[in-house]
Order: C-alpha cells, then structure tokens, then sequence
C-alpha cells in the first residue's frame, strides 16, 4: 500500500489522532520530503510495537539520545514501505529475526516534538517526527541484542509495569493507546 494512502486510510481512536492526522496530511501535501531528514522541520518515522504471544508484554530499547525507554523504529529515510522500515528497525535494534506483523495497518499515528539534540556528535535542530507505529507479534524466548550506538538495552517489559519505566509523558499517553487498541 501507499505510505501516504496507509494515512489517508488510518482511522483515529481520539481527537489527539484526528488533529494529529489532519495535520500531518497537511504537511505531505506542502514538503515533497517528508519522508526524509532532508526536511529538518518535519519528517516520518515509522516503529514496532512488538507483543509476545500471550499479548503481555513489549518489546523495548533503552534509547541513547533520549536515555529512556521506547519502541523499536526509526526514520523513513526516503522509503515509501514503513511497514518495511519498522521491520527492518526491529531486527537492527534489537537482534530479533523472527518477526511476525499482525496487520499492515497503522495502529498510532501521532505528531511528536523533539528536542535539540547532538546526534553521532552533531547538533539536531528541533523539529518534529511524523510517528506512524505498526503491530508486530514475537517469540519473548528469543534472545535479543543492544545496537550499542542506539541503545544501551533490549528488553521485554510487562504491559502492566510500562508506567514504571517509562519517563516521558506524551510517550506513556500514546503506548497506553496503543495497548487500549490491542
């Protein structure tokens, strides 16, 4: 399917995800790079939220720049498939190879604000991420492995315990969605 149909087709759970769609329909139609860090203002993303089998617990890194816990995903980097960009940042980030999506639907989309950051020594401008996040299903008893220059750990934590790991906010607020839809 078409990355910007796979939008066009999302149907928001909230109002957060209908403005959040809105916009971000908006802003394909103004940048003709939206898919690429070329656009330092705005550009995609694409992420797994990754569930064992009996759907109770997640897949998570412990992300470097922003020293807290998230889903595995990364930046569309000029590639039109997402689902294969969530794919592809899974098994990167995490070492897993057995992967299994669970539906090539988006199940959140949301704007997120980022901060200015230094990034492989550079400083990143603040700017925002198109965050499309997609369903996948894996086996818990597979061994994982850190992508030490991304993240400093890799771990399956219990749905019913996110809040305690997780430190940001806006980010509990949209897993808490996510995990509403599950």
């Amino acid at each position: 399917m078409n990355w910007a149909n796979s939008i066009k087709e999302f149907i928001p759970s909230d109002e957060q995800e209908k403005k959040d769609k809105e916009a971000t329909l908006k802003y394909i139609n103004i940048f003709d790079n939206i898919l690429s860090r070329s656009n330092e203002l705005i550009h995609i993303t694409s992420s797994g939220f990754v569930i064992n089998k009996s759907k109770d617990k997640v897949l998570m890194v412990h992300h470097n720049i922003f020293k807290a816990w998230s889903l595995p995903g990364g930046h569309a980097d000029g590639d039109e498939n997402l689902v294969s960009v969530a794919t592809s940042e899974i098994k990167e980030e995490t070492g897993l190879e057995a992967i299994t999506l669970l539906s090539d639907k988006i199940v959140s989309l949301d704007l997120l604000s980022l901060s200015g950051h230094l990034r492989i020594g550079e400083y990143v401008t603040a700017h925002l991420h198109i965050s499309v996040v997609y369903l996948f299903q894996a086996d818990d008893n597979e061994p994982v492995n850190i992508k030490p220059d991304e993240n400093s750990a890799v771990k399956w934590l219990p749905i019913k315990e996110l809040d305690i790991h997780l430190t940001e906010p806006n980010m509990k607020k949209i897993y808490s969605k996510i995990i509403a839809k599950i």
